[in-house]
Formats: C-alpha cells, structure tokens, sequence
C-alpha cells in the first residue's frame, strides 16, 4: 500500500511538472542600446534585439544604457491566420480527342 501511493505521488508530480513547463525560453545578452519606454534594445553580434518588457518582469540591477544584461524571454504568438488548403487542381478528361 506505501509503494503504491508512493507511486502515485510520483506520477502526480511527474505530470504536474510537465503541464506546468510551458513554452521554451530562450535568452539573449549583450550591451543595452537603447531603453524606449517598455522595449529594451540589446547588441547581439551584428543584430540589434528589441525585447519588450512589462509590469511582471523581474529586473536586478539598474537598466541603463551601455550596462550589460542576459535577458531571459520566450516566444507569445500574437495574431495565428489558419490559411485555407490548396485545392488540386481539377483533373481533365485524359483523353485523346480527336
């Protein structure tokens, strides 16, 4: 009886890590370019990240231009276009017509 709901307490937490994971994250760091507001331009290589931040973004440390940061982030669909299937195109007669 202990093993079984040993069992059962592990598959529980097992499950509830997996539901709770949510989408990937990914991160990005360089020098702070620019501070517009709510968007935070960082330099990454040659390209220039524009991360938004809100009210529940967890900040340590001063944002300033120039400073150094890692920025943590994952990827939020705004609008998804489900686009119709393309029709096959219509099959002819397939005979020779004379």
């Amino acid at each position: 009886m202990k093993k079984a709901l040993i069992v059962v307490l592990a598959v529980s937490l097992l499950s509830l890590s997996l539901w709770a994971a949510g989408p990937k994250t990914y991160q990005v760091t360089g020098p702070i370019l620019e501070i517009k507001g709510d968007v935070i331009v960082v330099q990454k290589g040659n390209d220039k990240w524009e991360v938004a931040k809100d009210a529940a973004t967890k900040i340590t440390g001063e944002l300033k231009v120039g400073a150094k940061v890692t920025i943590e982030y994952t990827m939020t669909a705004k609008t998804i276009e489900v686009k119709p299937e393309a029709k096959a195109p219509a099959k002819s007669g397939g005979g020779i017509k004379g």
